[in-house]
């Protein structure tokens, strides 16, 4: 209605793509009446309207342009286009009233106000704006100056512009053929059209028998034929295949763009030189068929080398796993249902609705996954399965690598990789990446599961003169001695610069020499000065010559502003350290000199000097065990581990001979100033003065000392003797060389796998229906409503007054549930109001505002929605989360309505501290004379589960629902012991809490255990600690990271 084929088929000419949005959008930029604003983060509607108004002298200009309001005046004045390119989400306020088209009218021209001068506006003149920006947020004066114009490109888009590209290449006289072929088939519908017309205006107009008729017969032969040939006609070539899997690849890089600022998608130009570069470099064939199976599966390797590079570990898992799946899911190997249990699993069930678990050693979590497993068809009866044959699935389960294990009830033969994947992932989270990596190798082939070692020649050879090389960097790696030392091998000169204040003079120097001289220039930190990075892209795109030789190397911190279009136009890669105590140690060492090694004449020199390498080596190792290891993740470097040699080294120079090395200062300076200095949390620097006493002292010149089994100090002399030693050491660790329990590793591995599904749940477009065709929105509606009907209903503030006030309204206990029972009330009626606000807004009877739309993306994922969790308690889906709501407000109800508990529910209270703060009140206050400064607590382990407590304590409270993390528990004994294989959290019985009249400290036998609300072990979750009773030394809890935890969820 608003435009005509002719006119489309010449935009599609100018490089519009052809697609139907894409037709649409060409709509609005040329009809609309207030001018275009196009987010177009892959420029296909920038390069549309260039070659669209290159007759009418378009003039491009961005805000950052020193003549930039030159070229605003010129454009108005002399009736040109004008094209602002790549703005970010602010506009220039001068623009605003040639936006606003607030034009005065002067006789019979007009005059327009930019800025404080007037400018004649002349016809001809038309404003279009582009941003690069995928998901910008305007403001409502932009949005309503301009007609925003969404030209972000379809996946049906980008097929037909690769489509073009591939067929151009592979056969140019296709591409011909192809436009020729568009032609005939619009002439051909009209055919059909008037075939179709004739042969209704024979059969109503034949006299007779039908048969009889040789016209009638001969017209229906016409339209047979005809409609077999446009038929197909319009079915081309299997090129498609090579388009669809570039759109794939293109789509995964862009949804991955989300994880982290600076791996921004490729532009599809360089996606479509790509598809082409692959087209003519792939094994050629004279089989159709084989030759398009060549070019996919060349395309697919070089486009994920070409990306992975750039991401760092744990993201390039993630994208591979994605790739896997995704090209399954377009072949349709996967179905849709399948790929949401797999990324989701159980999290939106509730534990109380599903049918109850057959047995205790199954954890919860492990339940509700072979729940929402068992809505598949291949795994329809799997719970009875469980039920009926449990011991044989808990052999299977208790196995080492079960993945690659006999799995039972027959399931080991009639599963592929991918729904085999789905049966480890739904039991043991903590194996999945392994069967992942199986199931990569399956779908896509092996080469795709062992990764990618960085090739720093081949990707300069990759690049050209206007290719920046941006190196992303990561702690303990620098990427610069590699740059450098291959410069040297090519005969080239390298020149580094490290930005920050004042050095843009020198780098602008080096530029303008290596630009014309060749040579590499390499600017460090580049986040440090961003601004200057905008000068060099602008320098690179607009010089008209520049030498062949030279490249320019920018290394930089991962930052959300850094320019997108620096990034688009150059190639990314990381460079991370390998991991393990090998690796380390190896680093370390590189940088040792045999001088260095005879620096000390002194005996104790090297063994020292070995022990704070993996004294280093270990610090950094641990983090990757999350708060097993390090409550807070500190970033220990290089400096540290300097100082500390150097400290040894300055000792023993001053050290007196006959009283030997003074440990406690050595121990002191370690665990408190070089290292300790960057550690804030009381337990983490606990911990780090434990390594120091443990591994510092004359022990460790003994010839009987090791670290761990296997892990001693090499008695060397020689730099290369260390190296030989380092490299016999194993590449892998058991985490037992960290001081941590070998259980630490499942927590390693689950926690590895739950960010990569948690971050492919994150990615996923906001907009496709959920399983069984049903739409996001109608999932959320009945979750609403099946929430509602289970949520408790609200407090009556004067009932509660009443039986508070029955009960002793300033007893310190009846005060804390006071204030417990109104925080509870704020969660319910924000629950409820979100829920019943939601499902009016899906009905469309109010408006969806930026909370709702929270709360039906995060319900739809399973996660808890922000706002929530503003006011509530973190867990991990809200499955659980509702769960915990329900029974807390039990705890609470029960306490005020039916008398005081006998045994409390730590894990329910919004201020756990609160609550033992009121308890040390009470004990107190039955005590004359005791003041509560001096009150501390104090704590039995009894034997008693829940159940069994059927009186309160005469003093203090009972307390349940502690697990122990990293160590277990002897019942009988009432003491710590190690944690049976795969059993990460110890349920702990029932404990005794009460207060003591005391000065006097803790007891050194026992292990000071702290008690955190949840996993996260930081300030904000810490409760209090507990003595436990250990018959081994309490060091040795300390290094395997023991503590209570309220919740393991």
């Amino acid at each position: 209605m608003l435009t005509d084929p002719n006119t489309v088929a010449e935009w599609n000419l100018q490089g519009l793509p052809n697609d139907e949005l894409s037709v649409q959008n060409g709509i609005i930029v040329t009809k609309a009446s207030r001018y275009p604003l196009l987010i177009d983060p892959q420029t296909q509607g920038k390069n549309w309207i260039k070659k669209r108004e290159a007759q009418s002298e378009l003039q491009v200009t961005n805000l950052n342009h020193k003549y930039f309001r030159q070229h605003l005046e010129d454009a108005l004045s002399l009736g040109r286009p004008l094209l602002i390119e790549d703005i970010n989400e602010e506009l220039d306020p001068a623009l605003d009233n040639v936006l606003e088209k607030n034009f005065i009218k002067i006789g019979s021209s007009f005059k327009v106000k930019v800025g404080d001068k007037e400018v004649d506006v002349m016809k001809g003149f038309v404003l279009y704006v582009t941003t690069k920006l995928p998901n910008p947020s305007y403001t409502p004066e932009v949005s309503a100056r301009t007609s925003i114009i969404d030209f972000t490109v379809t996946m049906k888009g980008l097929e037909d512009q690769l489509l073009g590209r591939v067929i151009l290449t592979e056969k140019a006289e296709l591409e011909s053929e192809r436009t020729k072929l568009m032609e005939d088939v619009t002439s051909n519908k009209r055919k059909m059209k008037e075939l179709e017309d004739n042969l209704l205006y024979r059969l109503t107009s034949t006299q007779g028998s039908l048969v009889d008729d040789e016209d009638l017969i001969n017209v229906l032969n016409t339209t047979k034929i005809t409609a077999q040939d446009v038929s197909y006609k319009l079915v081309t070539a299997a090129e498609t295949e090579i388009a669809t899997r570039g759109s794939i690849l293109y789509f995964i890089i862009t949804e991955m763009s989300m994880v982290t600022a600076c791996t921004r998608p490729l532009s599809n130009n360089s996606l479509a030189y790509l598809t082409i570069q692959c087209t003519g470099k792939s094994q050629k064939s004279p089989i159709p068929a084989k030759r398009i199976q060549n070019i996919v599966d060349y395309m697919t390797f070089e486009v994920f080398k070409y990306s992975v590079r750039g991401f760092y570990e744990t993201n390039k898992m993630t994208f591979t796993l994605l790739l896997a799946l995704k090209v399954d899911m377009q072949a349709n190997k996967v179905k849709r249902e399948e790929f949401m249990t797999f990324i989701k699993g159980g999290a939106a069930l509730d534990l109380n609705v599903v049918q109850p678990k057959p047995s205790r050693w199954i954890t919860d979590i492990t339940w509700l996954n072979l729940v929402e497993l068992s809505n598949l068809h291949q795994f329809s009866g799997i719970l009875e399965q469980i039920g009926r044959n449990e011991k044989q699935w808990k052999q299977w389960y208790d196995k080492e690598a079960p993945e690659e294990e006999t799995i039972p009830d027959g399931y080991n033969n009639s599963l592929d990789v991918f729904r085999r994947l789905l049966l480890v992932r739904s039991w043991a989270p903590d194996r999945t990446m392994a069967q992942a990596r199986n199931y990569i190798a399956d779908s896509l082939g092996e080469k795709f599961a062992d990764g990618v070692i960085l090739d720093l020649e081949k990707m300069w050879s990759e690049s050209d003169c206007r290719t920046p090389l941006v190196g992303l960097l990561s702690m303990g790696s620098d990427p610069t001695t590699g740059i450098e030392s291959l410069a040297k091998k090519l005969k080239i000169d390298c020149r580094a610069i490290s930005m920050g204040q004042g050095q843009e003079v020198h780098a602008r120097r080096l530029m303008a020499q290596f630009t014309t001289s060749g040579g590499w220039v390499l600017l460090q930190n580049c986040h440090l000065s961003m601004d200057y990075i905008v000068e060099v892209m602008d320098q690179i795109v607009e010089m008209e010559t520049i030498h062949d030789q030279f490249r320019i190397w920018v290394t930089t911190e991962v930052h959300p502003k850094f320019p997108i279009t620096f990034l688009q136009m150059s190639i990314k890669f990381t460079n991370e350290p390998p991991q393990g105590m090998r690796a380390g140690l190896k680093r370390t060492y590189a940088g040792v000199t045999q001088d260095y090694l005879d620096i000390s004449n002194m005996p104790q020199w090297r063994p020292m000097f070995y022990a704070v390498a993996f004294l280093h080596s270990v610090v950094q190792e641990r983090r990757k065990f999350g708060p097993l290891g390090w409550n807070i993740p500190y970033e220990f470097n290089t400096s540290d581990f300097n100082a500390s040699v150097q400290f040894v080294q300055n000792h023993l120079d001053d050290m007196d001979i006959k009283k030997g090395v003074n440990w406690t200062c050595v121990r002191y300076m370690f665990g408190e100033i070089q290292y300790g200095g960057r550690v804030t949390d009381d337990y983490d620097k606990r911990l780090l003065n434990t390594f120091c006493k443990v591994w510092f002292g004359e022990p460790m010149f003994q010839p009987n000392f090791v670290f761990y089994k296997g892990y001693i100090i090499p008695k060397c002399t020689k730099v290369a003797d260390f190296h030989e030693y380092i490299n016999n050491l194993n590449s892998t660790d058991t985490p037992e060389v960290f001081g941590l329990h070998p259980n630490a590793d499942i927590t390693y591995q689950s926690v590895t796998s739950q960010t990569v599904l948690s971050t492919i749940l994150a990615i996923q477009p906001k907009d496709s229906s959920g399983s069984g065709g049903e739409t996001r929105e109608a999932t959320v509606y009945r979750l609403c409503d099946d929430m509602l009907d289970k949520l408790p209903n609200d407090y009556v503030p004067f009932e509660v007054r009443a039986r508070l006030q029955k009960m002793g309204p300033l007893q310190p206990m009846n005060i804390f549930l006071r204030q417990e029972i109104d925080r509870m009330q704020k969660v319910i009626t924000l629950v409820r109001n979100t829920l019943r606000d939601l499902k009016l807004a899906i009905d469309g009877t109010i408006i969806m505002s930026e909370t709702l739309r929270d709360a039906l993306d995060s319900m739809f994922d399973a996660s808890i929605p922000a706002a929530w969790l503003k006011i509530s308690w973190e867990s991990s889906t809200i499955g659980f989360w509702f769960t915990e709501m329900i029974e807390r407000n039990q705890q609470f109800h029960t306490w005020c309505f039916d008398g005081r508990p006998n045994c409390f529910w730590m894990t329910g209270f919004f201020n756990p501290q609160g609550f033992l703060t009121a308890m040390r009140q009470e004990v107190t206050r039955a005590h004359k004379g005791w003041a509560l400064d001096t009150v501390v607590l104090h704590n039995d382990v009894t034997r008693f589960l829940r159940d069994d407590i059927t009186t309160p304590p005469t003093e203090g409270v009972y307390v349940y629902g502690l697990f122990l993390e990293g160590a277990g528990w002897d019942r009988r004994g009432c003491k710590l012991i190690e944690p049976k294989p795969k059993v990460l959290f110890e349920p702990l019985p029932v404990i005794h809490l009460y207060a003591i009249n005391s000065t006097s400290g803790r007891d050194a036998r026992m292990y000071e255990c702290p008690i955190y609300k949840k996993p996260q072990r930081t300030d904000l979750t810490y409760i209090a600690a507990v003595e436990l009773k250990t018959t081994q030394n309490p060091d040795h809890w300390i290094l395997r990271g023991v503590a209570l935890l309220c919740d393991i969820k």
